[in-house]
């Protein structure tokens, strides 16, 4: 064999061999539980590549994430950045338990955690009573003083940043296209008035791979449009994936046809809900998009999409 066709051979395999992304995705935490894993009301997924590990949020109970991945083989060890998607408890309450857990082992481990600007703001409930629910803290304060004592150090993000190869955070998204999602029963003070919480730190994760966007969500409270079109904003790509939690359960079927019908247009391939999402509105999602089965998934715990992104252990087929 020459070595012309010697080459074409290489470079044909090779290309062949080529991953739509660098990362593969894991779920640890979500609603729903398979294989005696402890499912609840919350999000955690673990992003894998060849040189390094990424945790998005840290579930709700503090050993939830621990529990699911050992169940599941995984190493959290080397997991050095965290990504909170919003303050709320039910994304951000493993945390400190995981930073614990593995210091000793790895000293950067759970050490560089991201959050966008506004997280640290102070709720209150509708008496005006301390309600930071930040990791199981009510006092904000109280959380940071413990967060600094394990040497967690926060990156606060006013703006989109890459953290990593093809790798993303959005930051704060702005409320453009769709109803802003408040947080019930929490509460902002400002001059004396309590004013609703718009959740306005809620930042999500997204994969520039070979074909588009793939974007994670904790709960999407920014609406799964503005968080579209906050990637594409980056660089202006089809949003071919979606994995997390979106808000969408018992939303009207005129906002999740408006949201279908945006996701149709930016070019969806595939949909991991889970958490808030809502399997019913996932389902009409799909319809509406013509998403096949197989890449249409509710997500449990151990759902893994890989990096040619291929759906595992789908609850759908």
């Amino acid at each position: 064999m020459s070595k012309i066709s010697l080459i074409f051979y290489w470079v044909f395999f090779a290309v062949l061999n080529l991953k739509a992304s660098e990362y593969e995705i894991t779920v640890l935490a979500t609603n729903t539980a398979n294989f005696g894993g402890i499912g609840e009301w919350s999000f955690s997924a673990l992003l894998e590549s060849d040189d390094e590990k990424i945790l998005f949020d840290t579930g709700f109970n503090e050993n939830t994430v621990l529990h699911n991945a050992n169940l599941l083989g995984k190493d959290l060890s080397q997991v050095e950045k965290v990504i909170l998607s919003h303050f709320h408890g039910d994304h951000t309450g493993g945390l400190i338990k995981l930073r614990k857990t593995f210091k000793e082992i790895n000293p950067k481990a759970f050490s560089t955690v991201y959050v966008a600007d506004g997280f640290f703001e102070q709720r209150y409930d509708e008496n005006g009573e301390l309600r930071g629910f930040i990791g199981g803290f009510n006092d904000v304060d109280n959380f940071l003083k413990e967060t600094d004592d394990l040497g967690i150090r926060f990156v606060i993000l006013k703006e989109p940043i890459e953290i990593s190869k093809n790798l993303y955070l959005s930051g704060p998204v702005e409320r453009i296209h769709e109803r802003v999602v408040v947080s019930p029963g929490f509460y902002l003070k400002k001059d004396g008035l309590l004013l609703d919480d718009l959740v306005l730190d809620d930042q999500s994760l997204g994969i520039l791979t070979k074909q588009g966007w793939y974007m994670m969500s904790g709960c999407g409270h920014a609406g799964m449009i503005n968080t579209a079109q906050k990637f594409k904003s980056i660089q202006n790509r089809d949003v071919i994936g979606a994995i997390g939690g979106f808000h969408l359960f018992r939303s009207s079927d005129e906002v999740v046809t408006k949201t279908a019908l945006a996701l149709k247009e930016f070019g969806l391939k595939q949909l991991v809900g889970g958490h808030c999402t809502g399997i019913h509105e996932a389902r009409k999602i799909a319809d509406i998009v013509n998403i096949q089965n197989k890449n249409l998934s509710h997500g449990a715990i151990g759902t893994v999409v890989t990096k040619d992104l291929k759906i595992l252990r789908s609850s759908v087929e």
